[in-house]
């Protein structure tokens, strides 16, 4: 068993085996070099590639442009707009080969160029065209005024009654970011497809009968029955809660008043119940893929075409009840970053609310510290039939090293322990990576500290030409081979399935013997005296760990206070040594489960009167929306 050294980039023509290559980049963009990105269902290069930019301080996007060719590099629009706030140093751009030169120490863009992060999706579509769309000059849009609800989600039913206002629809902008659609692509952006209120307006116009829209006709019309077919669509319950005809509880089944009680069908007189809408529904490969290979690009660029159809005084609050589980989890994250300049820059004018994750008790968090000679083994559970790659982030504060890696896949012999700076795959006959070990100095993922990236790579596929991994438990081992004591935390990234969409996705996982899963009274939380080095603690939206973004943790209206999968405030674990800087709590709460047989909470399903139960945090970030939203 030997790793095999990594290979040039067949994009960036970086050889990434030599000393220091890897160093300051996205551990994801080697990887997907090195399996030909195979993961994200191509067998070639791109001929672009979607990045997430931040800036040098004091470097603007004009100067990226001034010192770049449009040949290799494409910055939308929209980030060089009035609507882009003053000083803003994060954009998405399109780049070729040519790109990844002008970054070296001699090129052009070595000074303006910080870090910046991969983000290409499942299907490459929305990504890789032959050459990035320069929006034709369109007449200008009216700006929004006042306040408005933005929305970052996926299955928007606009043409829900809940959405419309004297029958006519409160979207007054809608962007649907992948080639499926009807509608030009938005100006300033260059691709998906935008429909305004008038449109939604006119097609339900034009596909009313007796009184009643169609609304399986107005989807159709606009090439959007696809995902708009079910019952209940999680993009549609979010913003029902969010700003749909809704009002409080002073009381349910006889429990005492809550003052934040969960929003019922009564109607409501807010201010959020008869608002301007902005919606993004995000390209449908990023919505599939719960890894959020594509997320960070389109969640930016989704967040830049809010804010171009609102005027510079609107004051605008976004729900994103979206999110993934790897990441440095301190807040340094380039997405992350991009939104609390964002909010800083636009003041009190702009409010961005997410979700704190439904995984606390998924085992995708470990947490050791470990002294000189120390070691700990995780076993991560990769499961069998899972046609998705798998992820483990291992995150080490500065400073860290000593830290040696090794990776004994299962039933096989162990790999050689790999340290700080070096990096490999494990190959099959032929030479197609089953997994990777990737562990750069430092990565532009984080700013703090580095990571070492675990790729695995399917463990089944129907094409022969795809290479499978073995399915059981891979053996992490890791060691501190030098003085003082280190903080490692571990995080298994996000891998399920959505709403009614099979995509083959096995949620992977740590397995250990003193983790307690009795279902026994006070097993669902940590105890700090529990050996386990799994922790319930630390399992947090990886992109609702800013300093300026709200995270909303979920609660019950009835019984125990906290949703069993929700992270929660007081931290039980909070005596547990962390790297500096990581969030493990919620900054606020709201309810998520009516009790703890009745979980969920009720919202507006697909249809027009159809009403539908889900799930989740998502649950909880809407009302927090919808109250900061009525306070602006």
């Amino acid at each position: 068993m030997y790793w095999t050294p990594l290979p040039k980039g067949s994009f960036t023509g970086i050889d990434w085996a030599k000393p220091g290559a890897t160093t300051g980049f996205d551990p994801y963009l080697i990887w997907a070099e090195a399996d030909n990105f195979a993961g994200y269902g191509l067998d070639k290069p791109p001929k672009w590639l979607p990045l997430l930019i931040e800036l040098a301080p004091g470097i603007s996007v004009a100067q990226l442009k001034a010192a770049s060719s449009p040949k290799w590099l494409h910055v939308p629009p929209v980030y060089t707009s009035p609507a882009a706030p003053t000083g803003l140093r994060y954009c998405t751009a399109r780049v070729r080969p040519a790109f990844f030169k002008q970054i070296r120490v001699d090129g052009s863009l070595h000074a303006l160029v910080q870090r910046f992060e991969l983000g290409l999706p499942a299907g490459h579509h929305a990504d890789d065209p032959n050459a990035p769309v320069v929006p034709s000059p369109s007449a200008p849009h009216t700006l929004l005024q006042g306040k408005v609800v933005g929305l970052i989600d996926g299955g928007l039913a606009f043409a829900n009654a809940n959405f419309l206002r004297n029958g006519k629809a409160r979207t007054q902008y809608f962007w649907r970011q992948d080639e499926q659609g009807a509608g030009p692509a938005p100006a300033g952006l260059g691709y998906g497809h935008e429909l305004t209120a008038a449109d939604i307006s006119q097609a339900m116009q034009q596909n009313t009968f007796g009184g009643l829209i169609d609304e399986t006709a107005v989807y159709d019309q606009f090439k959007m029955g696809m995902e708009l077919d079910k019952r209940v669509n999680h993009g549609t319950h979010v913003l029902d809660i969010a700003c749909g005809p809704r009002t409080v509880l002073a009381q349910i089944a006889g429990v005492p008043p809550f003052p934040n009680a969960p929003p019922t069908w009564a109607l409501a007189d807010d201010d959020a119940s008869s608002c301007d809408i902005v919606a993004v529904q995000l390209d449908w490969d990023t919505v599939v893929d719960t890894s959020g290979g594509s997320m960070n690009v389109h969640i930016m660029d989704g967040l830049m075409y809010i804010l171009s159809r609102c005027a510079s005084t609107a004051k605008v609050a976004v729900n994103l009840s979206w999110g993934t589980l790897a990441g440095p989890h301190d807040g340094s994250s380039v997405l992350e970053a991009a939104m609390d300049q964002l909010i800083t820059l636009k003041g009190d004018a702009l409010q961005i609310v997410l979700p704190v994750s439904n995984n606390y008790q998924s085992r995708t968090h470990a947490n050791q510290t470990l002294s000189k000679g120390e070691q700990v083994t995780l076993n991560w559970r990769g499961q069998p039939g899972d046609l998705t790659q798998n992820f483990l982030e291992l995150w080490l504060p500065a400073g860290a090293q000593g830290i040696e890696v090794q990776l004994t896949p299962p039933g096989q012999p162990s790999l050689p322990p790999l340290a700080w700076g070096k990096s490999g795959t494990w190959n099959t006959r032929s030479g197609k990576p089953l997994c990777a070990l990737i562990y750069p100095k430092s990565v532009a993922t984080g700013a703090n500290g580095t990571c070492a990236l675990i790729a695995i790579a399917p463990t089944f596929g129907f094409a022969k030409s795809v290479a499978t991994a073995p399915s059981g438990v891979w053996e992490v081992k890791i060691t501190n081979t030098q003085p003082g004591k280190v903080t490692v935390d571990a995080y298994v990234e996000r891998d399920d399935q959505i709403i009614g969409v099979q995509t083959g996705a096995r949620q992977s996982h740590f397995e250990d013997q003193w983790y307690d899963t009795s279902g026994n009274p006070g097993s669902f939380e940590d105890h700090p005296n529990n050996p386990s080095p799994i922790r319930r603690s630390g399992n947090f939206n990886s992109i609702a760990t800013g300093t300026k973004t709200i995270s909303v943790g979920g609660i019950r209206v009835a019984g125990p206070m906290w949703a069993k999968y929700s992270p929660r405030k007081p931290d039980p674990d909070a005596s547990r040594p962390e790297r500096p800087g990581v969030v493990k709590v919620p900054d606020t709460q709201a309810y998520s489960d009516e009790n703890p047989v009745l979980r969920g909470l009720k919202a507006a399903g697909t249809r027009s009167g159809g009403v539908a139960r889900l799930v989740g945090t998502s649950d909880a970030a809407p009302q927090v929306t919808r109250k900061i939203f009525n306070a602006l």
